[in-house]
């Protein structure tokens, strides 16, 4: 990443980022609010929003950690052996920034990004086939402690049309239903995708025509 970053290389297509457990949390830190973070690659911080073409695109960057959530981002160079791992975790304050969206914004998220994946949104697709791929998650499946409790209050409470995550090394797509204020379903739902490690013969890739694609849920 640091020939992007110093611009020895460039993006050859404009690239929306959000920070995972991999990244340089130092370069990431460097725009805690968003920005250009190298030439083509803008990152949304810590919790953005942006529109692009017509597309509202919101982020969440990191992993969730219970014990660090109600901490502030307190890290600061040089970091600490503990401190190179909580620069990553996800904080209360930036879930916030998010659901406290205005609406219409919070109302018309196209794309939502994470990391790490919603709590729950493994039960909402092909459990029996995730858990033959990846059988070490079958006790957190079962107990609902896989993914992150940020991320599912995050889900129901904005419920994007899409969302897109990483982290477990797996290609795995979801439904998930939303419930309304009454507690009926309304109709409403997200599409969860998350994609393998970029590694040959892997599934990590996948293009998707996001127009036709809204469309067709919305």
């Amino acid at each position: 990443f640091y020939k992007y970053y110093s611009g020895e290389k460039v993006a050859p297509v404009l690239t929306i980022c959000i920070g995972g457990n991999h990244e340089a949390s130092n370069y990431m830190q460097e725009l805690p609010f968003g920005g250009w973070v190298a030439p083509n690659i803008f990152f949304l911080g810590y919790a953005g929003v942006v529109n692009f073409k017509g597309l509202r695109i919101a982020g969440l960057s990191g992993i969730y950690k219970a014990h660090d959530y109600c901490k502030p981002h307190y890290e600061t160079f040089p970091y600490s052996p503990s401190a190179v791992r909580s620069a990553y975790h996800v904080r209360q304050i930036d879930v916030f920034k998010l659901a406290l969206l205005p609406p219409p914004c919070r109302d018309n998220i196209d794309v939502f990004l994470s990391h790490d994946w919603p709590r729950g949104v493994a039960l909402h697709g092909n459990t029996e086939q995730l858990l033959r791929t990846k059988p070490f998650l079958i006790d957190e499946v079962l107990k609902n402690e896989l993914g992150s409790v940020a991320g599912e209050a995050l889900l129901h409470d904005l419920k994007p049309r899409l969302w897109f995550s990483a982290h477990l090394h797996v290609k795995y797509a979801a439904v998930v239903k939303h419930a309304s204020a009454h507690g009926e379903q309304n109709g409403a739902c997200t599409k969860f995708l998350a994609l393998d490690k970029c590694l040959p013969k892997r599934k990590f890739l996948q293009v998707i025509d996001l127009s036709l694609h809204i469309l067709s849920i919305g």
